[in-house]
């Protein structure tokens, strides 16, 4: 994955002189954006116990994430793209165990411990933008492990809850 600062082949010299390079309304950039927006909808869906829906949108999700990011590496990415897609991974992710835990579905310390570890990650992320430090943001393998475990374990949930079966909290 490029560094944001460097998507299109444009440098990055700190928060207030991003050139965000590229068309900015291009296909990658709006699927990534619907989904974004599919966020409160799927968290909305499992707050109303409507967990066959939440799980479709779920899926889609996944499906569009695949979608936005085959077509970026096609086409080229832009800044905006590269912010915006692991955004709405992230929100999708805590906002599915947020609503699961405040459900009774997964264990609240669970939820806590995912929204503390993103927390840590963003802030890290934006304290070196910020002070305009290049930082080299490469996703390690336990990482890529730990996000494909939480996809499972809120798909696990979602689907068991669908189908009447309730998931061990």
């Amino acid at each position: 994955m490029q560094r944001p600062e460097q998507v299109g082949g444009h440098n990055h010299s700190g928060p207030l002189t991003a050139n965000w390079g590229g068309e900015v309304l291009n296909a990658p950039n709006a699927i990534t954006f619907g989904r974004l927006c599919a966020v409160p909808v799927a968290v909305w869906f499992v707050l109303q116990g409507q967990m066959g829906w939440a799980l479709v949108l779920f899926v889609l999700a996944g499906v569009s994430d695949g979608v936005d990011g085959w077509l970026a590496r096609r086409r080229g990415g832009t800044v905006l793209g590269a912010w915006m897609d692991p955004a709405a991974d992230k929100a999708l992710l805590v906002g599915m165990f947020v609503a699961l835990a405040s459900m009774g579905l997964l264990p609240a310390w669970l939820a806590v411990l995912v929204v503390l570890r993103d927390l840590v990650i963003i802030g890290g992320i934006a304290a070196m933008w910020w002070l305009a430090r290049p930082i080299h943001i490469r996703p390690m393998l336990l990482g890529k492990a730990n996000t494909v475990l939480q996809i499972l374990l809120v798909g696990v949930i979602l689907f068991l809850e669908s189908q009447g079966l309730h998931a061990p909290a």
